[in-house]
């Protein structure tokens, strides 16, 4: 179970975003929502904004996991190092995923990891006493 608290989420967005745009079938572009707003304006979600939507999602879970102390904390902060790593790599060398869309994940895995160190830290220094 402490393996499960320590796997970084946002691997699964970054799959989903991978299986949609290599799968041919699911455009980010399609549009999965519209509605027409009170004040007559139109809202349209596509497919790349609900990516970008449950990754936000995923990044606050991540955000809670970080507040924890252990060695599954420690281990998910080097995977979540690596999730982002892949991204950018990702990002910068395959053309499928050089769009914004995938920026904006990529921005949120680097969130992700800045994030988990400083609440890390920040946590670790109120559990150190000194006598």
């Amino acid at each position: 179970m402490r393996f499960l608290s320590a796997f970084p989420l946002l691997i699964f967005v970054l799959m989903a975003f991978n299986i949609v745009f290599y799968s041919g079938s699911i455009a980010l572009e399609d549009e999965v929502f519209r509605a027409v707003m009170a004040s007559g304006a139109l809202l349209v979600l596509t497919v790349g904004d609900l990516l970008i939507i449950l990754a936000l999602g995923v990044l606050f879970l991540e955000i809670l996991k970080a507040t924890g102390a252990g060695n599954a904390t420690i281990l998910d902060h080097i995977l979540s190092t690596g999730v982002f790593i892949l991204a950018l790599v990702e990002f910068l060398l395959t053309p499928q995923a050089g769009n914004a869309p995938f920026f904006i994940l990529v921005i949120i895995c680097f969130m992700d990891v800045v994030a988990g160190y400083a609440v890390s830290i920040r946590s670790a220094r109120r559990d150190v006493s000194v006598r």
